[in-house]
Order: structure tokens, then C-alpha cells, then sequence
């Protein structure tokens, strides 16, 4: 049987910033170098080498192909071990197969300590069989919650570099719940839905507890060319308690002002946090629920004193409120400005029939109905 190699590289990757060559392969980055050398914080050095949004795209008469690669797992002390994340191959839009690489790095991650430790592993080897004859558009989704390390595809069949796209560009930038997790595959996060079901190609700055009004997040957006660029604001300043109300709306202003020296004109919709209950009245920071943990769950708690609030310590309420004021009072300048209430994407009503599993993130039902939800609110009027 014909077996042919094809190295990973960069022309063959959409949907990430950068592309760096490692001893093994390519890693997809979603911050570029500079912006990474300013990041000080683990959490966020791993959320972006997740490649959430990625995809490898070719084009193909192949009947099978495999991708070799280096997973990066995380293992929470405590907590019960999480799924393999989900490469998922698409042709000519649709999904038609998912699977997992076995093995590869592994990182511990101790929440009550705050540390987190490293293990190298080998690589391992994902395998798509029965793919439909005749040349085709494939595109392979890569884990949105592990690192992935590519180090090369191989097939029955020569793979072409894809034909630029000329669908429109929607830069998004978010939290955990734009990352994806507790979505199970990559197209299943809410974003990769809107993006899938209105047509467009996705770039998501979407960083699982790094989304604090960095600025060098603010200048990564800047530098990304985008026919639509949307920025999801509020959960994790909570989350952390990065910030009170006086420093949140300053540094609000700088990022949007940041974002329109390289868009002064694209579309730019500022969205608040969907509800989470935990945080609508009670400030962060968040932690974890240490006898939900003992039980081996995963659950979220707010341990922040709503009685300061008056102080300037902040809740999702007071954060929406402040996205609208600010949003409001720079739109009579910047008509290209737009803002949506996150609780119309997912509000009191869904709660009560789709509840935050975890306190914090969407489940797959949820993810899917914000994707739907963010296409009628967003994407449609913005990109239609």
C-alpha cells in the first residue's frame, strides 16, 4: 500500500499566529512571539499553545491519512483524569471522523498550591480511514484543550497546500468558555460553531483563564487582519479579582483603543460575560469547591464578599453595566462599535433547563446553543 510523508507546515495551518519549529515538528501558537514573551502567568503559556480553533487544511484524492503528533495532557491532582483531546477530520465541511493520540507530555497542575509540573512523552498517531474518493477539501481540527506538537502527516495519496480562502476573517477573543472547555471535540465549542454554520474563517484568541484585558493580547488583535473582530469581556477579571472597578474601565479604553490602531474601521462588537450565578452578585476570586473535590467532581465556588462591592470590587452585574456604559459613550464617536449583553446568548431562563455543570463552563448543549445564538446576534447582522 502507497504510503507518501508530507511535513507539517506552516502554509498548511489556519487559525494560528504563529507557527514554531520544535526539535519534533511545528506547535500552532494563537499569541504571537512577542506577545508570549511578555506573558508571566503558566495558565496562560498553556491555553495558547491549545490550538482551539486550528486546523490542518489540503487538499487530497487520499482514501486514508494519519497525522503524527505530540499531545500535551493535563492531569489535576485530585481531580478524575480527563478525556484525550479530539483531532476531528472534515470534508468538504463535514465531519466525518475523530480520534485521539495516546501518550505524549503531561502537565500536573495542583490548584490549591498553584504549581504546576512537567513530563515529556513520545509522540503517537492519530488515523482517519474510508475518506471519499475524488479530490477533496479536508481540513483536520486539532484538540482544542491539549497541545499539540505536529510532526507529519502521511497518506495514500499527495497533499496539496489549500486554496486561499475568501470567506471572511472573525477575530475573537475570550475566556475558557470561548476556549472551549467542557466542550468534547474542537468543533463543538461555541465558537467553531458560529463560525462553521455562518461561513466564515475563525481565528480564536479564546484563552482559558487569560482573558484580563492583557496588552499584549490587545496588540496580537491589532496586528491580525479580520473582517469582524469581537471581544467576550468580564469572567475571568473575576475569576482572578485581577482588577477593581477603577482600573477596569481604563484598562477596557486601552484595549479597545489598542484594536482600533490596526482596525479603525472593522466592525468591533464588545460582548459581556453569559450568566454565571456564582459571580452575578458575589465578587472573585473564584476557587475550587474543596468537597466537591473530595468527592472527585470538578465544581467551582465564588469566595469573594459581596459587601464590597460599594468598594469597587467587581461582579458580572457591575461589569455589564460598565460594558454598556463604556460601549455607549465611545459609539458616539466610533459608529462600527456594537455591544451584546452576554445573557442573551445564554441568560436566567437557559439556566434553569442547562445549568453550568462545574458552576463555570458550558456543557456540549450549551456551547451549541451560544454558537447558534451568536450567529443570529453577531455574526449574521455583522458578516450577512
Amino acid at each position: 500500500m502507497q504510503s507518501l510523508t508530507t511535513p507539517v507546515t506552516a502554509d498548511l495551518i489556519r487559525g494560528a499566529l504563529d507557527i514554531e519549529t520544535t526539535e519534533r515538528g511545528v506547535l500552532p501558537h494563537r499569541l504571537p512571539p512577542k506577545a508570549r514573551a511578555q506573558v508571566n502567568d503558566e495558565q496562560l503559556r498553556m491555553a495558547e499553545a491549545q490550538p482551539s480553533g486550528c486546523r490542518i487544511a489540503f487538499r487530497t484524492s487520499a482514501s486514508w491519512i494519519e497525522l503524527d503528533s505530540v499531545p500535551t495532557k493535563r492531569v489535576y491532582v485530585g481531580a478524575p483524569p480527563r478525556p484525550d483531546g479530539v483531532y476531528e477530520l472534515a470534508v468538504d465541511g463535514d465531519v466525518i471522523g475523530r480520534g485521539s493520540v495516546t501518550g505524549g507530555n503531561t502537565i500536573t497542575i495542583d490548584m490549591t498550591a498553584g504549581t504546576f509540573s512537567h513530563d515529556v512523552g513520545d509522540p503517537g498517531t492519530v488515523r482517519f480511514d474510508g475518506l471519499p474518493d475524488g479530490d477533496k477539501d479536508v481540513e483536520i481540527w486539532l484538540p482544542h484543550n491539549e497541545t499539540a506538537e505536529l510532526v507529519a502527516l502521511r497518506s495514500d495519496a499527495p497533499l496539496e497546500v489549500a486554496a486561499p480562502s475568501d470567506r471572511p476573517v472573525w477575530l475573537h477573543h475570550g475566556s475558557s468558555i470561548s476556549h472551549g472547555t467542557d466542550s468534547p471535540n474542537p468543533t463543538g465549542t461555541w465558537p467553531a460553531i458560529a463560525a462553521r454554520r455562518a461561513g466564515v474563517e475563525l481565528v480564536n484568541l479564546g484563552f482559558g483563564g487569560g482573558a484580563v484585558l492583557d496588552p499584549f493580547t490587545a496588540r496580537a488583535m491589532r496586528d491580525t487582519p479580520a473582517d469582524l473582530v469581537t471581544v467576550k469581556i468580564g469572567i475571568n477579571v473575576i475569576n482572578l479579582d485581577a482588577m477593581r472597578l477603577r482600573a477596569f474601565a481604563p484598562a477596557v479604553h486601552g484595549f479597545l483603543d489598542t484594536i482600533r490602531e490596526g482596525h479603525p474601521t472593522t466592525p468591533l462588537v464588545v460582548i459581556s460575560s453569559v450568566l454565571c450565578p456564582i459571580h452575578e452578585e458575589t465578587p472573585g476570586p473564584s476557587g475550587p469547591d474543596m468537597e466537591a473535590l473530595g468527592r472527585g467532581e470538578m465544581r467551582f465556588v465564588a469566595t469573594g464578599n459581596p459587601a464590597e462591592v460599594p468598594a469597587g470590587k467587581l461582579t458580572l452585574r457591575v461589569i455589564r453595566d460598565e460594558l454598556a456604559r463604556i460601549v455607549a459613550d465611545r459609539s458616539a464617536h466610533d459608529p462600527h462599535l456594537h455591544h451584546v449583553d452576554g445573557t442573551e446568548l445564554y441568560g436566567v431562563v437557559d439556566a434553569a433547563d442547562l445549568p453550568l455543570p462545574d458552576g463555570l463552563h458550558p456543557d456540549a448543549a450549551t456551547h451549541e446553543l451560544i454558537g447558534e445564538r451568536f450567529v443570529e446576534l453577531v455574526l449574521g447582522p455583522r458578516l450577512g
